[in-house]
Order: structure tokens, then C-alpha cells, then sequence
């Protein structure tokens, strides 16, 4: 005979020992705000990156929409997440996230990855409840205005880039060019890729740049540089490819072009390394895209590993924990230039962190070669592009203050994904 019942020897989620569950079965809330998710669904957009879209619905009849980094994996994740969400007030914005890091301990960057979509969400429903935009659940608002800095790549786009000699493309004539382009743009900050491949018989393997890859690297710089001045914030990226020996021997010679950082020089897990550099180097070093918790950015910075944080909006486990991060930062005095890969709608998600943290600088921009970014969100209230001259307006329609458009998501969809808007 069949039963619904689970076997006794079935081990309960948690490990068996569930000493601290953080769902609750009843609320004690006015009609009004005593309400439950009922479903959380997924879809995955084909941008420059694959998007990660999550929608929570409730038995309000409203629903939130939240965006997540790795998508494939992390949506995945919070499709499975489901089961322990329905039922759940998502109004406990901050319950919400302890109740999915007690129950998905040890998932890591994937894990933080989903929470942060499923909370984004939960903070667009609570902000649509109340009426009034996320920023304000934040906190409030330090600015009205969110300074974006644009993703240059390597002077050129990254499908040019592969398709073409690489000594055709990362020239210094394409990277003041694109310099170029990009402030005539209205971005008053660009950052540019700098571990791009130079002369055939260099080794790479070793993470060591030899005498001609140095001063390539620095001719580009200089290009740039000398192109649109020094009223420009200019940073450079070298995706954790090099040693200390050459990440410091390079940051020397580039100092004297005042640069606003130096990004990821080492393997991010070389803490030790990353110190070493960003102590003998004088300009600011910037880390944080794969750190994804308080705890690894507090541990970062006591051990002088950054000058600039770079916490990713859409991967460090949600927009409370952001703020959690923001002010561990500003205790070691650390501003916050946040990596961004996202579409609109993550991309918004991080305007309205940015407006409500003291020691903001700047938000990553990484989809200069997607046409149609613009159009994949539209303002709840009010009009105009979510970027415009290099800055964000933040929203003031309730919650994120965007809706996705429906048919262009329709049009992008990933293969084997539905639309879910």
C-alpha cells in the first residue's frame, strides 16, 4: 500500500537537528499585511550574460521581481527553494534570508546567488504594500542620482575581440577611441580590461607579464588616459591573472596616470597576495566581486586586502545584506563601487542600494553591446531611459519602481525557459 507519509528514517532538511527554524506557521498581522507567498517561478534572459529572472507571487495579488548572478545554477536554486517559501510572510524581508541561509547552509557563492533574488523580491512586494520605493525600506536616500561606470572591455566589443587578431584590437588607438565614445556618452567613469593578450611568445600560464606585455599594457593606458584627461574617473581590470611581482610592478608604473583603481591584480582567493599588493601599490586597489558575505568583506578588509569594495548587487545574498556589507566597509573607511553585470531590472535593484548607502561611489554598467538594455525596463512612475548620460534616476514608484517589458522579454528568452511576466 502506497503512503504519502516520509519514511522515519528520512533525514529532515538542516541535517536532521532543526535548532533553529526560521519559518513560522501563523503571523500576528492586520488583514492587510498578513499575507503569504504562493509560488516562486523563474525565467532566464539572453543578454550579454544569461539574466536570471525570479518572480515571487502572493495571495495579495501582488508579486515582486528579483534577478539573480550565475543564473542557470542559481535559478535552479530558487526554483527548489520554493517548498520552503510558500506560506512565508514576505514582508520578514530580513527572516526571509535567515531562513534561507539556515536551510541552505553550504551552498555558497550559487546559494547566495538565489537568496539575493528571492529577498530583491520580497523587497519589491513589501515596497508595493506600503507604497513607497525600496530606498525607503533601505533606510532612505543619501542621493538621487546614481553614478554608473561603464564596462569598456578591452577597447572594443568582446565578439570583436574573439573573432580578430588580438593584436588587430587591444591597440592604444582603440582604447582612447572607445575612451572616447564612452564620455561622449555622458559617463564621467569608465573602466577598461588590462589582461589582454599581447605578443605571441608571451607565457601566461605563469601569471608573470615580461618586459614588452608591461609597457603594451601601460601604452594603453596612457592612450586612454591622454585621450578624455584626468577629470574622468579611469579605472583598469586585471581579473585576478598575475602574480604579485607583476601586479605591483605594473601598478607602479601606472600610478602616475591617477587612476581611480587598480581591480582584482591576484587570484581572489590569495588574500595574502592581494594585501602584499594593495600595500606597496599607491593607487586605490579594488576587490569584492567574489566575496559574498559580511563576514568575507569584513575579513577582507582587516586584512588590507581592498582601498574600493566591490560587492556584486545581484550575488552577495540580497539588499539587506548589501547594506550590511556597505556599513562594515565605512567602518574601515571603504567606499563601495559595486560590480554589476545585471539587466534593468538588477541594475535598479542596485540603484536603490546605492541611494540608501553613505560611502557609495559608483555602479558598474556591462552592457554597452546590448541594444536593446534600455528598453527591457520601464519606470512605474514617471518617464525616460533607467540610464541616461551615465547616471540612474532612482525610481519613485512603489518597490523597484520598473516593470519588465513582457515582449521583449518574450523575444530573448533563453531556450527551454517561459515567460513568467
Amino acid at each position: 500500500m502506497m503512503t504519502n507519509e516520509k519514511p522515519g528514517y528520512r533525514i529532515a532538511q538542516g541535517g536532521g537537528v532543526p535548532w533553529r527554524d526560521m519559518g513560522r506557521e501563523e503571523t500576528h498581522r492586520p488583514p492587510e499585511r498578513d499575507i503569504e507567498i504562493t509560488d516562486v517561478k523563474t525565467m532566464a534572459i539572453a543578454g550579454n550574460f544569461t539574466w536570471g529572472i525570479v518572480k515571487v507571487e502572493t495571495d495579495a495579488g501582488v508579486y515582486g521581481l528579483g534577478e539573480t548572478f550565475r543564473a542557470e545554477a542559481a535559478l535552479d536554486m530558487a526554483g527548489r527553494m520554493t517548498t520552503d517559501l510558500v506560506g512565508e510572510n514576505p514582508l520578514d524581508t530580513h527572516r526571509m534570508r535567515e531562513l534561507l541561509e539556515q536551510r541552505y547552509t553550504g551552498t555558497g557563492r550559487i546559494g547566495q546567488a538565489a537568496f539575493t533574488a528571492i529577498e530583491t523580491a520580497c523587497y519589491d512586494i513589501k515596497g508595493k504594500i506600503f507604497d513607497v520605493p525600496v530606498y525607503e525600506l533601505l533606510g532612505g536616500k543619501y542621493r538621487d542620482r546614481i553614478k554608473i561606470y561603464c564596462d569598456t572591455h578591452g577597447g572594443a566589443s568582446l565578439g570583436e575581440a574573439e573573432s580578430h587578431d588580438p593584436k588587430d584590437v587591444y591597440t592604444p588607438e582603440s582604447y582612447a577611441r572607445a575612451a572616447r565614445e564612452v564620455v561622449d556618452e555622458g559617463f564621467e567613469a569608465l573602466k577598461f580590461d588590462l589582461d589582454v593578450p599581447t605578443h605571441e611568445t608571451y607565457d601566461e600560464s605563469n601569471r608573470r607579464m615580461d618586459n614588452e606585455a608591461l609597457e603594451h599594457k601601460v601604452s594603453l593606458v596612457e592612450a586612454a588616459r591622454d585621450e578624455i584627461g584626468y577629470d574622468i574617473d579611469l579605472g583598469m581590470d586585471l581579473h585576478w591573472n598575475f602574480t604579485v611581482e607583476t601586479a605591483v610592478r605594473l601598478g607602479k608604473k601606472l600610478e602616475r596616470f591617477d587612476l581611480a583603481w587598480l581591480e582584482d591584480p591576484v587570484p581572489p582567493e590569495k588574500s595574502k597576495a592581494q594585501q602584499r599588493v594593495a600595500e606597496k601599490l599607491d593607487l586605490p586597489v579594488l576587490t569584492g566581486e567574489n566575496l559574498v558575505t559580511v563576514d568575507q568583506f569584513n575579513t577582507a578588509a582587516r586584512q588590507g586586502m581592498m582601498d574600493i569594495a566591490a560587492p556584486d548587487v545581484n550575488k552577495c545574498g540580497g539588499l539587506g545584506e548589501f547594506v550590511d556589507i556597505a556599513t562594515v566597509c565605512d567602518l574601515y573607511g571603504i567606499p563601495i563601487a559595486s560590480h554589476n553585470i545585471s539587466s534593468p531590472l538588477g541594475t535598479i535593484a542596485g540603484a536603490h542600494v546605492s541611494a540608501a548607502i553613505p560611502n557609495f561611489l559608483c555602479m558598474e554598467w556591462h552592457a554597452r553591446d546590448v541594444p536593446w538594455w534600455n528598453e527591457m525596463a520601464t519606470r512605474t512612475e514617471g518617464n525616460g531611459p533607467i540610464l541616461e548620460d551615465g547616471y540612474i534616476d532612482v525610481p519613485e514608484g512603489p518597490g523597484l519602481g520598473v516593470e519588465l517589458n513582457r515582449d521583449l522579454c518574450e523575444q530573448y528568452l533563453t531556450d527551454g525557459s517561459e515567460l513568467i511576466i
